[in-house]
C-alpha cells in the first residue's frame, strides 16, 4: 500500500485531502501543516509520496521540496489553488524536484475535492511510482547552436510529447534548441488547464524560440512554438509555405487525457510535408505510442527519453515497443539528437 505525507496549512484541507486517500486505498502516515514540519516528517516517517501545499506559514512548498530533495528524495505531487499564482509556485516547485501538480477546484480552501477523489487518488499513486531524481539534473544549456556553422534542413516541425516530470525536460530542451534551426514547436504537456499559460510564458523566458499557449486558429512559422492548452486537444489543421496552423477542441479524452500526445502527433504526421521529429519524454501511460508510429510512417524521425532519466518510463516505454522510436537517448542528449536529425551533411 502506497503511504502518504499529506502538507496543508488548513486543518479542513489536511482532513479532506487524507479521507480522501485512505477511501481510495492510500496509507496517510502522517499530516503536517507547514512546510519545516513536513521536512521532519518526511525524514520520520520515510513516505512513499508527499501531497505539498504552496502557501504556508514558516516554510512554503517551494521551499520545503527543495529541503526535501536535499535530504531525503521523496516525489513530491503539489497540491495547489487554481490562480496564476499558484501555478507558477508550482512549476517553480517542479524545477526544485516536485515531480507533479494536482490543482485544487474551487480554490485555497477547496469544498470541491471531494467531487475529484478519483483523479487525486490517480495522482498521487501515479507521482509515487516516480523516480524523485531522475531529469532534475538536466543541463540547461543556452539557446545557441554548437556549431555556429551548421546547416539545417528547410522548415522543420518539432513535436514534444510529456507527462509526468515533463515540465523540467521540456525547458531543457527548447532552452538548447538551435535558433539558426528554425523549427515550428509543438508542445504537448499533461497540465492543469490554468497551469498550460505560466507555462508556455516558463519555456518563451528560457527560450530563443518565441513560445505561447494555443488558442484555436493559432498560425505559426519558424522559431516559434507552441503549447496545447489544458483541456483542450491541439489538432494541425493546415501547413502550407512553412507555416503551421492548429485548431482546438474537446473532442473525447483520449487515453483519459485532453490535451493528448496522440491527437497533435498524428495530426501533424498528416499535415506536415517537411522535415518532422517526433519525441516522447517521461510520464505514465500509453499516450504517443500511436503519434510516435504515425510520425515514423509518415517518414519523420522519432525520439524517446531514456529510463534512466525519465522519472517514470511509461510513455517511452510504450513508444519503443511499437518498434517505431529511432533512437533512445538521456534527457540531456535530447536537444543534440533533436538538432542532429534535420542538420544536412557538409
Amino acid at each position: 500500500m502506497t503511504r502518504a505525507l499529506v502538507v496543508d496549512d488548513s486543518h479542513f484541507m489536511r482532513t479532506v485531502i487524507s479521507d480522501i486517500l485512505e477511501d481510495g486505498g492510500v496509507e496517510v502516515v502522517a499530516t503536517a501543516e507547514n512546510g519545516a514540519r513536513a521536512v521532519e516528517q518526511v525524514e520520520s516517517v520515510e513516505p512513499d509520496v508527499v501531497t505539498m501545499d504552496v502557501e504556508m506559514p514558516e516554510m512554503n512548498g517551494i521551499e520545503a521540496v527543495e529541503e526535501v530533495m536535499n535530504r531525503r528524495p521523496t516525489p513530491v505531487l503539489m497540491v495547489s489553488a487554481l490562480t496564476t499564482e499558484d501555478a507558477e509556485a508550482s512549476l517553480e516547485a517542479m524545477e526544485k524536484g516536485a515531480v507533479d501538480t494536482f490543482a485544487k477546484p474551487g480554490g485555497t480552501i477547496s469544498t470541491e475535492l471531494s467531487g475529484h477523489s478519483e483523479e487525486l487518488v490517480a495522482a498521487v499513486e501515479r507521482v509515487a511510482a516516480a523516480d524523485p531524481t531522475a531529469g532534475h539534473d538536466v543541463d540547461m544549456a543556452p539557446a545557441t547552436s554548437p556549431e555556429a556553422s551548421a546547416e539545417y534542413a528547410d522548415n522543420p516541425t518539432l513535436l514534444i510529447g510529456a507527462s509526468t516530470g515533463g515540465p523540467n525536460v521540456v525547458e531543457s530542451i527548447l532552452a538548447s534548441l538551435p535558433r539558426e534551426a528554425d523549427f515550428r514547436v509543438l508542445v504537448v504537456q499533461h497540465m492543469p488547464d490554468q497551469f498550460t499559460s505560466r507555462f508556455a510564458d516558463r519555456l518563451d523566458s528560457a527560450s530563443a524560440y518565441d513560445i505561447s499557449e494555443a488558442d484555436d486558429g493559432s498560425r505559426i512559422g519558424g522559431g516559434e512554438g507552441l503549447v496545447a492548452a489544458g483541456d483542450f486537444h491541439m489538432r494541425v489543421s493546415g501547413y502550407s509555405n512553412g507555416r503551421l496552423r492548429v485548431r482546438l477542441n474537446q473532442s473525447e479524452r483520449r487515453h483519459s487525457v485532453r490535451p493528448a500526445i496522440d491527437v497533435t502527433f498524428e495530426s501533424a504526421a498528416k499535415r506536415v510535408t517537411d522535415p518532422l521529429v517526433g519525441v516522447v519524454l517521461t510520464g505514465m501511460g500509453s499516450d504517443g505510442a500511436d503519434g510516435i508510429r504515425a510520425v515514423k510512417e509518415a517518414g519523420g524521425t522519432t525520439l524517446a527519453q531514456d529510463e534512466a532519466t525519465s522519472a517514470v518510463f511509461g510513455i517511452p516505454e510504450r513508444a519503443i515497443e511499437t518498434g517505431c522510436v529511432d533512437e533512445v537517448l538521456a534527457a540531456d542528449r535530447l536537444t543534440e539528437g533533436i538538432a542532429d536529425s534535420v542538420r544536412r551533411s557538409t
